[in-house]
């Protein structure tokens, strides 16, 4: 493989679920015959230090809280994990890292909104949904239920603060640019799976993606898979890859090789088969097939006042 090769794994809406995901990701490596490079999460990762944190604030309480061996040196990730903030986070211990940190070794906060160089890449990113009556509300520690769930929203400073960015490769954001679903409804394209809502998404990430045109977004949230080729006249095509929870491998994960900063192919899941190359159309039709979900894993509530 030529030495500006990389292989980025991006997962969806992890919600505690570590120790899956890293065997997701075992099996990934050996279809494609490579290490992962780094892995990307886009939110709700639910990184609780603290077992009991999580017994009494995560989404997903039935599951184990399995980060608290990561965070106490027990266990540790394969690979560099680098996350954006979800609406349902360890809100008290990202409030002191908004421009990032380690929350253990090689677990990454990437923070609240800016821009990372990862392995030659231009990575952009924002943290939270969109909550249209906290937008220009300061942010205030969260140290109650309620500061707790304002903490999931992003403010305007952010948003203007990744709005200035320029020659982006990948933004990450948390909830679907607004729009999407009625463009992929415009094309009549043949989907692998029945359409979501045409008013999923907020209006102010879709504002981003038009005017940073990012070669690649990815997004979770509304635990279902969705891909759209998002383009403006004479301007860089957007690729918009929309993950699922972490309930199963093929809609959860997704992947990209690059060769220095040009995504070569991409595929779904962990079988390492490719469902697009440079040059090819990116959309609807390059989903897996649809399957049921597990038992149980259905999606986690929002805060009030966010949009779905």
């Amino acid at each position: 493989m030529p030495p500006d090769s990389l292989l980025v794994a991006a997962l969806g809406d992890i919600h505690g679920r570590f120790h899956r995901v890293e065997a997701w990701l075992d099996a990934l490596e050996e279809a494609r015959g490579r290490r992962v490079d780094f892995v990307l999460a886009v939110g709700d990762v639910e990184a609780f230090r603290h077992a009991d944190d999580h017994r009494r604030k995560a989404a997903k309480r039935a599951m184990p809280a399995e980060f608290a061996g990561y965070a106490d040196g027990v266990t540790r990730v394969k690979r560099p994990l680098y996350f954006i903030g979800g609406n349902n986070e360890d809100f008290e211990a990202l409030h002191d890292l908004p421009d990032g940190g380690e929350l253990a070794p090689d677990v990454h906060y990437l923070g609240r909104a800016g821009l990372r160089t990862l392995g030659g890449l231009r990575v952009a990113y924002l943290s939270g949904i969109h909550a249209p009556r906290f937008i220009d509300q300061p942010l205030k520690r969260p140290t109650s239920l309620d500061t707790a769930k304002q903490a999931g929203y992003f403010r305007a400073p952010e948003v203007e603060r990744v709005a200035a960015l320029k020659d982006v490769d990948l933004l990450l954001v948390h909830e679907w640019p607004r729009g999407i679903v009625q463009k992929a409804r415009e094309e009549r394209l043949a989907p692998a799976r029945p359409l979501p809502s045409p008013w999923i998404g907020n209006p102010v990430t879709r504002k981003l993606v038009d005017g940073l045109h990012p070669r690649w977004v990815l997004c979770g949230h509304s635990h279902k898979p969705f891909a759209v080729s998002l383009e403006a006249q004479g301007r860089t095509q957007s690729r918009v890859a929309c993950l699922d929870q972490a309930a199963r491998p093929d809609t959860a994960v997704f992947w990209l090789e690059f060769e220095g900063r040009e995504a070569q192919r991409a595929g779904w899941g962990v079988t390492g088969t490719v469902a697009w190359e440079a040059g090819q159309r990116w959309g609807l039709h390059t989903l897996p097939p649809s399957g049921e979900p597990e038992s149980g894993d259905g999606p986690g509530d929002d805060p009030p006042g966010a949009t779905a």
